[in-house]
């Protein structure tokens, strides 16, 4: 999925309690997150709640996989997986996540330790993609 996708998606929603319905739909969704990489080693740090995202490089794309214990933030993680899953490392290298969080209307909505997690989600997918980048 691309940006603009994502951005319509989001803006058939009037008010943020049917954002959050969304995100928590878009979370159950997610594919399920293999067993093994569940540990400390795939853990996001600087999320209140657990979250681990796990990578695998096919054909030269990035497959993410990604959960948490707790509703929303696994709503947030399934937004990242819409946006960077099946990307090249260079394309997710430059997908404008700060100004699509913005836009699809949960950057003020959002408590501060959420926000947080979603961009420490965020700099873990950077990271892993700018190291995987030829």
């Amino acid at each position: 999925m691309d940006v603009s996708e994502l951005i319509e998606r989001f803006s058939i929603f009037d008010d943020q309690e049917e954002r959050y319905a969304y995100l928590i739909e878009l979370g159950r969704k997610l594919p399920t997150y293999p067993e093994e990489y569940r540990d400390e080693e795939h853990r996001v740090r600087g999320c209140v709640s657990r979250v681990w995202l796990h990578h695998e490089m096919s054909d030269g794309q990035l497959t993410l996989y990604a959960d948490s214990d707790a509703f929303i933030v696994k709503g947030l993680a399934a937004v990242l997986h819409l946006l960077y899953n099946g990307k090249t490392p260079e394309q997710a290298l430059v997908i404008p996540i700060e100004e699509t969080f913005e836009t699809i209307g949960l950057a003020g909505h959002l408590t501060p330790s959420r926000r947080n997690g979603f961009f420490s989600m965020v700099e873990r997918i950077r990271s892993v993609a700018a190291a995987e980048a030829p």
